[in-house]
């Protein structure tokens, strides 16, 4: 009988020696496996694996190289190495770089099953072989030992091989990783089609994270698959968007509350736009309005992005990170802030101001010498617009201790006592602001 070597042990290991053990003299080379079971061979170090001429090489794809190369002095003439990897070219880069110079031969192989399929026997399963660096007595015994074991044999180039395999192998992963995350489980009224998702994603999470980042990192082409997937889910998932959330007229979601500078700012652009009637929904945070325009609930979204004096609106350079838009217009307007406080509140009782960080920021020095003992605070979540922490001055619901920075005219919408008013530390300071829709 032939002696065979087989480097590595793991699940596919374990189907690999499965497939040869009746057919050929097979010992196992894997650090983890030190037990000898059900007649197992082990191998106790890398030069008992060379007395065999035949050796698969069948570990993880990210170790591939560090294996070939830490085995590379052991390689004879008369040896003949079979990879098993999910990927083809970067064995076929390795092999060439490491066995340059020496006589020892290579064929690329990938068994296009597992030990899932594989259960019930390897009759019809598909391998995919490359002759690669063989003689042609070498790959024609091996392609004929495939065949007769009953799988079905397909030559292929590494190139043509990963181009294939990253959308199906590669997109199968990717999919049942994806309905795993998504949190598929079964349930008393499943379809025949839920069911095949159901065995998808069983399948593919089988296998270890390992091998789903190494059939995504090592195939070239699985990143165009990814990228296409994305923006076919973009598409299909925009079609179900309405075209308008009312007919009647353009849902304006904007990043402040009523009295903001963003409500003036969307005033001023659809004053440009005299034959569009619109109304504005007011959603406070650059990350609210995103989220709104990707769900649909507006169908045009409005927020700061940067002002001559504070510079970048940092709220809203994190809010874009996360959604994917068009901009459809961008625009300025000038703005002065006011120091407000309730009422009922005499200002003595001050200690603190709490408004967006792009008031401070363009107040910072007018403030230092003026009010240097208010303490300044952000509010959180929505508290972050200062137009909303004028309505909770109003409300009564925020001490009498707070007071609040912004436009004038927040004094007139909610009841409050102007201190004083243009803090900003240049009389010309704009804020500019984008206009958004979906892609």
């Amino acid at each position: 009988m032939k002696k065979i070597s087989i480097v590595g042990y793991g699940r596919f290991g374990q189907v690999l020696y499965r497939l040869l053990k009746s057919d050929f003299d097979v010992i196992v080379f894997d650090k983890k496996v030190i037990a000898h079971k059900d007649g197992l061979k082990i191998a106790e170090n890398i030069k008992e694996v060379y007395k065999s001429e035949i050796i698969f090489i069948a570990v993880p794809i990210d170790e591939f190289e560090n294996v070939i190369s830490a085995h590379k002095s052991y390689f004879s003439d008369n040896h003949l190495l079979i990879d098993v990897l999910s990927v083809k070219m970067h064995p076929a880069k390795i092999l060439t770089k490491h066995l340059k110079g020496l006589k020892t031969q290579a064929i690329l192989t990938h068994p296009m099953f597992g030990p899932d399929s594989s259960k019930g026997g390897f009759s019809n399963l598909p391998i995919v072989l490359n002759r690669f660096l063989s003689n042609n007595n070498n790959f024609k015994f091996w392609k004929n030992y495939f065949t007769q074991k009953g799988l079905k044999v397909i030559e292929m180039s590494p190139q043509k091989h990963d181009k294939i395999a990253a959308n199906s192998q590669g997109l199968t992963h990717f999919i049942g990783r994806l309905l795993d995350s998504f949190g598929l489980s079964p349930s008393e009224i499943d379809t025949l089609g839920t069911k095949k998702l159901l065995e998808v994603k069983n399948q593919t999470c089988n296998d270890t994270m390992q091998l789903f980042l190494n059939l995504q990192n090592y195939n070239s082409y699985t990143k165009e698959m990814r990228i296409k997937i994305g923006e076919k889910y973009d598409s299909l998932y925009n079609k179900l968007l309405p075209k308008a959330v009312n007919k009647n007229f353009v849902t304006y979601g904007i990043q402040g509350g009523r009295g903001s500078f963003n409500e003036e700012a969307a005033k001023y652009y659809f004053e440009r736009e005299t034959d569009k009637k619109y109304k504005i929904k007011f959603l406070y945070t650059s990350g609210a309005v995103l989220k709104a325009l990707h769900e649909g609930s507006i169908d045009l979204g409005q927020f700061a992005i940067h002002n001559s004096l504070g510079g970048v609106v940092g709220e809203s350079i994190e809010a874009m990170s996360k959604y994917k838009f068009n901009i459809t217009d961008q625009f300025s307007i000038k703005i002065s802030h006011a120091l407000m406080i309730r009422s009922d509140a005499t200002f003595g009782e001050v200690d603190s101001i709490m408004s967006h960080p792009q008031v401070f920021a363009q107040c910072q020095r007018t403030l230092d010498e003026k009010y240097p003992y208010l303490k300044r605070i952000s509010g959180k979540g929505k508290l972050v617009d200062h137009a909303l922490v004028a309505k909770r001055l109003s409300e009564r619901t925020l001490g009498k201790n707070t007071a609040v920075m912004g436009s004038k005219i927040l004094a007139q919408i909610y009841d409050l006592r102007i201190v004083e008013d243009n803090l900003q530390d240049a009389k010309e300071n704009y804020t500019s602001f984008l206009v958004v829709e979906r892609i």
